[in-house]
């Protein structure tokens, strides 16, 4: 961006010319290239983002008033970004976060093991052996039970209330066993 975008350049693009417009967006490409990547985010990739600038380009070319003294140039990268930064808000909501954390179909079947291997079935449960028997050992009975009912989804006041304990008693029964355990 050497060379001031002219006000005879921004006239044509107003009227319609693809050439004048195409120079434009040559010479801006660059700012939109930047604001687009920083914006990118789960819900938003690169392109969706150059798409929301270049919209907003297109935008400040018809809404730019040159009365206000204010460069042509400035006045894009400042809709330019604050689109993309306004996508960018969009595609964070919580509405969408379903979409935005999902696995595209094809890959959560690539992720899939259908077909486990017996290797794999052997390894597993040997790890389970090994799990279980190291509860076995490192845990006290007390602390074995609590953590039983607490896999079972009980709340701690029910574990308690059945252990015949204070509530105070089952979290130290539970902080002992995820140290024990680690």
């Amino acid at each position: 961006m050497n060379e001031a975008i002219s006000q005879q350049q921004l006239a044509l693009c107003r009227a319609g010319d693809e050439q004048a417009l195409a120079g434009l967006i040559a010479r801006l490409m660059p700012v939109l290239r930047a604001a687009a990547a920083r914006g990118v985010c789960p819900g938003l990739e690169f392109e969706d983002a150059l798409q929301e600038g270049l919209i907003a380009l297109f935008s400040a070319v018809k809404q730019f008033d040159e009365s206000r003294g204010v460069p042509f140039e400035s006045y894009a990268a400042a809709c330019v970004h604050n689109a993309v930064r306004s996508a960018q808000r969009a595609a964070a909501r919580r509405k969408h976060a379903p979409l935005n954390h999902s696995v595209p179909m094809e890959q959560a079947e690539a992720q899939q093991d259908p077909g486990q291997s017996p290797e794999r079935a052997v390894e597993a449960s040997e790890r389970l052996a090994r799990t279980m028997a190291g509860i076995a050992t490192r845990l006290s009975p007390m602390e074995r039970r609590v953590l039983a009912l607490f896999l079972d989804g009980q709340p701690y006041s029910a574990i308690a209330k059945r252990l015949g304990v204070q509530e105070k008693a089952v979290d130290n029964a539970l902080q002992r066993v995820r140290a024990k355990l680690r």
